[in-house]
């Protein structure tokens, strides 16, 4: 028997499978926090399957998301990064992942792990919405406004509150699956 899908993901194997094992399920672990958030700063302007279809390329290339070496890329690294045809080659994103590499670490100063940061803006739960289909979904709401404010304030650069509730939904904060979607009870 045939699963039922969110609508965004039926008919790509790399999407489906995406969204079958990742998309929506709860991440507390810093290192993939980080990953997640840096791809969601490159994919704005852009669709997540380029991104998604990059990733690989992203990991080899940026250090597998090691935030600690990231954060201490000089311009040497940076221009190598800016020829990789295997990533987004663009500059002010490849800047800002240092930088958020930075920021990063230091919210993990200040609140113990950057998860404990960000899964406090939900009171450490998931929220679980009632979408009958997923063009319904918000594309931000107050909660990534207060995210990406908070976020800014604090030196990140490439999340507006649109980056903020993608992140958000990538990372289970926020349940948007469909409701007739096999995973919605699941995560």
């Amino acid at each position: 028997m045939e699963k039922h899908r969110c609508g965004w993901c039926v008919g790509d194997p790399l999407y489906e499978a995406y969204h079958d094992t990742e998309w929506g399920v709860p991440v507390k672990d810093d290192d993939l926090l980080f990953e997640f958030l840096t791809l969601e700063t490159f994919q704005a302007g852009l669709s997540w399957i380029t991104v998604l279809r990059k990733r690989d390329n992203f990991r080899k290339a940026f250090d597998q998301f090691d935030y600690k070496k990231i954060a201490t890329y000089k311009q040497p690294k940076i221009d190598a990064l800016l020829e990789n045809p295997g990533i987004i080659r663009n500059k002010l994103k490849v800047h800002a992942t240092v930088s958020n590499a930075v920021a990063f670490m230091e919210i993990q100063k200040e609140f113990g792990s950057f998860s404990n940061y960000i899964w406090g803006f939900v009171d450490g739960s998931p929220i679980k919405n009632t979408l009958e289909n997923y063009r319904h979904a918000p594309a931000t709401t107050p909660i990534s406004d207060a995210i990406s404010k908070d976020l800014k304030k604090r030196g990140f650069k490439f999340v507006g509150s649109t980056v903020v509730y993608a992140h958000m939904q990538a990372t289970g904060m926020v349940n948007d699956h469909e409701i007739h979607c096999f995973r919605y009870h699941e995560v």
